[in-house]
């Protein structure tokens, strides 16, 4: 078991994952079309190039969070995880593109005693993706609920 448990978590704990991901055309394309979006911006190379300020596909930024929260799981939640109770300010405050490598860095910011469950708590994590150049790409704030130590 990688993850941690609630009694291991502090506010404060920032963990910098060392899981990086290099983003490939195909991850993009792929993602865009299972999950049904078929924006310009993720697949129109000669859209992206003639009529965004962009000049080339952007990655879509719901692969983005998936993988922002999928690389941290290692090193937070593997194993003590019950549940994900959601999500708030989510920000993309820079675009990602294919070649893009990303790295991710996750900080415990809140912790609250389960109030129905006594053998698990509420970890409210901040998670950040940047790129090669350590250029902020996305930020959102997760919680979930997550067991306690076996005593």
């Amino acid at each position: 078991m990688a993850g941690k448990w609630f009694d291991e978590l502090s506010v404060g704990d920032v963990f910098d994952h060392a899981l990086r991901r290099t983003i490939t055309e195909a991850d993009n394309v792929l993602f865009s079309a299972m999950t049904h979006n078929p924006a310009q911006l993720h697949l129109d190379a000669d859209y992206c190039e003639k009529e965004t300020e962009f000049g080339q596909r952007l990655v879509n930024s719901y692969f983005t969070l998936g993988l922002m929260v999928g690389i941290s799981v290692g090193d937070t939640t593997m194993g003590t995880a019950v549940a994900n109770l959601g999500m708030t300010d989510v920000k993309f405050p820079k675009p990602l593109f294919h070649g893009d490598t990303v790295h991710i860095q996750t900080e415990v910011v809140g912790l609250r005693e389960s109030k129905s469950r006594p053998d698990q708590g509420l970890v409210t994590f901040e998670h950040r993706a940047f790129n090669q150049h350590d250029e902020l790409c996305a930020v959102a704030t997760r919680t979930g609920l997550q067991r306690k130590k076996p005593i």
